[in-house]
């Protein structure tokens, strides 16, 4: 999944669930149920997330929404092989760009 997300050091909640197009509902759901997203608050309460937490929603939409993973499951994997999981899913992640590219250039010709 490409986000279309400009380089910034903080994400509100409502630009990501924009880019993830979900609700933000899901995002905050997710936010308490997996300990690797770690937003921070502001003086409002509001959710910012970094680039960091960015990365993990993507790999934690990946395992859910695109994989079929159930909550429990998708936690016992992030825990088990985070970084293997993470490298595997930033490769993918490439490929996409690259296919998404290479569309690009044969519908150009």
């Amino acid at each position: 999944m490409q986000l279309n997300l400009p380089d910034k050091r903080y994400y509100s909640i409502g630009e990501l669930a924009k880019a993830f197009d979900v609700n933000a509902s899901l995002i905050r759901f997710w936010d308490k149920e997996f300990d690797v997203l770690k937003p921070k608050k502001n003086a409002k309460g509001n959710r910012m997330f970094t680039p960091e937490d960015v990365k993990n929603l993507q790999l934690i939409y990946h395992l859910v929404k695109e994989r079929g993973f159930t909550l429990e499951g998708a936690k016992t994997h992030l825990k088990e092989g985070q970084k293997k999981t993470l490298d595997k899913f930033e490769i993918i992640n490439k490929l996409e760009g690259i296919k998404a590219q290479l569309t690009q250039i044969k519908e150009g010709l």
